[in-house]
């Protein structure tokens, strides 16, 4: 099952914590790892990047930045997530991943591979889009990350409905917790 670990450093206490965290999931081998503190300046949220890929050091893990190619590219990482909106303008050789939430935006997407939900209920993110949406994202020919609700108990439920892995959150910071 591939791994698309969200980050943030509120929920996890901090940049220490949140490090902490990083190192454990990728001794874990999870696969790639989106940097999304969305507040930070482009500065703070460059050197907080160089840090998450000194702790990845030799791993094979893929670094995303949370829409800023600028700094992903400035940081040395592997890609960059956007909105499905945005314009697929990136710099070449970055992987660029897209957050789609309905089946239209998935069709559209221009990215490497998507994330699509909620799929199941979690707080502050609306209504589910449930397991049959998630199939037909799946044969949109983009590879699929099931995201939102998403717990290790409903985790195979995605994969036999042709997620090409899960994403998240809570997921990776607060394993026990629902979704």
């Amino acid at each position: 099952m591939k791994r698309y670990y969200v980050t943030d450093r509120k929920m996890a206490g901090g940049f220490q914590k949140l490090l902490e965290i990083i190192a454990d999931q990728l001794a874990d081998g999870v696969e790639m790892i989106q940097i999304r503190e969305k507040d930070l300046t482009a500065r703070q949220l460059f050197e907080f990047t160089l840090a998450v890929l000194e702790v990845r050091a030799s791993r094979a893990a893929k670094i995303l930045v949370n829409t800023r190619a600028d700094v992903a590219l400035a940081a040395g990482a592997d890609g960059v997530h956007l909105p499905a909106a945005a314009p697929r303008e990136t710099p070449p050789g970055l992987l660029v991943a897209r957050s789609c939430h309905t089946l239209d935006e998935v069709r559209a997407a221009r990215a490497d591979f998507v994330t699509f939900g909620p799929v199941f209920a979690t707080p502050g993110k609306g209504d589910p889009v449930g397991l049959e949406a998630l199939a037909e994202a799946c044969r949109s020919g983009v590879p699929v990350y099931a995201l939102g609700g998403v717990n290790w108990d409903n985790a195979e439920a995605c994969l036999q409905a042709g997620a090409a892995g899960v994403a998240g959150i809570r997921l990776f910071q607060a394993p026990d917790a629902d979704g």
